[in-house]
């Protein structure tokens, strides 16, 4: 698939898939075609197929249903528009695995003794909220922005503040990464201890690497959690039947 100008390609599949729906192709109750068979349509990966269903759902043209797949639900947009779904989480990440491995990398050059510390005092709060299951994730966001200031380049610094904001504002990204959370995702105790290691042994290469391994499992986590996500919300309804189906043998 061509990205069409100033478009995304999960926006324009939201556009295609729209305009079938509009058209007919697919009424409210179709399902859609797998995941397999769009990314065969579309000559794209799963992560833009993935991003353009959950796009979908948010917009509330389609619902997955009963773990059998992905149901058109209307004819007409909500409130959103595909062009509010500006940034993805899978962009998102494969963004800052591009860039943060190379800060990481710089880090391990220019580092001193205080920034090792800080990192390490760091990760012993990482691990603190991993154990309280806190949702906020501070101490992961700080880890990622002491790398940063360790370099001791202020654009860096922006930089990765700025693709840390960037979860916060885009409504596609916020609801991968929450599917992520309540699928239980944390953030990964010895990924960071590995860039740790790299860092503060002056070692830039092995930083760059540690780095771009560690999110590269958050994207495939995010893939996991959300194909996982409408399985989980099928096994909620089988068990919501299993527990009618109960009640209402133990009334006969």
């Amino acid at each position: 698939m061509t990205r069409p100008a100033g478009r995304k390609l999960y926006q324009a599949i939201i556009d295609a898939l729209q305009a079938d729906i509009v058209s007919g192709r697919f009424a409210p109750g179709d399902r859609l075609p797998t995941e397999r068979e769009l990314v065969d349509r579309f000559c794209v990966s799963r992560l833009t197929v993935r991003e353009a269903v959950i796009g979908m759902e948010i917009l509330g043209l389609v619902e997955a249903r009963r773990g059998s797949g992905v149901y058109v639900t209307a004819h007409a947009p909500g409130l959103l528009q595909p062009s509010d779904l500006d940034i993805g989480a899978f962009e998102l990440i494969e963004a800052r695995r591009l860039v943060e491995g190379e800060c990481a990398a710089l880090a391990a050059l220019t580092r001193n003794e205080a920034d090792v510390a800080a990192l390490r005092d760091i990760l012993e709060r990482m691990i603190a909220e991993n154990a309280i299951d806190s949702p906020d994730e501070y101490a992961d966001r700080e880890f990622h922005r002491q790398i940063a200031r360790a370099t001791a380049n202020d654009a860096m610094v922006l930089t990765i503040e700025t693709l840390w904001d960037v979860r916060h504002r885009s409504p596609l990204c916020m609801a991968v990464l929450d599917r992520a959370r309540r699928a239980g995702e944390k953030p990964r105790i010895e990924d960071h201890r590995a860039i740790l290691d790299a860092i503060a042994a002056g070692d830039p290469d092995g930083a760059r690497q540690a780095m771009r391994r560690h999110l590269g499992r958050v994207i495939e986590h995010l893939l996991e959690a959300t194909q996982n996500d409408a399985l989980e919300r099928a096994r909620a309804e089988a068990a919501q039947l299993r527990d009618r189906a109960n009640r209402f043998s133990a009334i006969r």
